[in-house]
């Protein structure tokens, strides 16, 4: 159960520090123009000399706004749940289920869910000449990872 409750925990830090790389890293969206390769993310689009404000059409700027707001909140729920887990872990009577980290972190995943697929939608445009980066790639990763590690907390007993 020791080793069951270490990989929960180390799986879980794990995925706290990849949303927040995705989050961070400006490689969402990679392409290659004129020989030069270009990435955009969701703050900067950066070429391989330099990066600029991410510049996008009017009627997407909501949805940038939303996926950066729902990146953030996943980043902030995952932590909680975190800590939630070490709350938890030390002041929970035996027999008891993680309900509130296992919750929590079905939250978090929910936000990456809802991030991930807006930016999917919306932005499909904008790779025409090239393909997804590890930061979009590295979200859909934290999503799978999220979910299991809820329901993993859901179902699992303090011995």
């Amino acid at each position: 159960m020791l080793v069951l409750l270490a990989g929960i925990f180390v799986v879980h830090i794990a995925t706290v520090i990849m949303l927040f790389v995705s989050t961070i890293a400006n490689v969402w969206i990679v392409t290659t123009i004129s020989g030069k390769t270009n990435s955009s993310g969701l703050w900067k689009q950066c070429s391989e000399s330099n990066c600029n404000d991410l510049s996008v059409q009017d009627d997407d700027l909501a949805a940038l706004k939303a996926v950066q707001a729902f990146m953030i909140l996943a980043i902030i729920f995952s932590f909680i749940s975190l800590v939630m887990f070490v709350v938890q872990l030390f002041t929970m009577e035996k027999g008891k289920r993680f309900y509130i980290t296992g919750s929590i972190m079905l939250i978090c995943w929910l936000f990456i869910l809802i991030a991930a697929s807006i930016y999917t939608a919306r932005f499909s445009h904008y790779y025409k000449d090239g393909h997804h980066g590890y930061s979009f790639i590295l979200a859909w990763i934290c999503f799978c990872f999220s979910f299991i590690i809820g329901i993993l907390y859901l179902v699992l007993r303090k011995k």
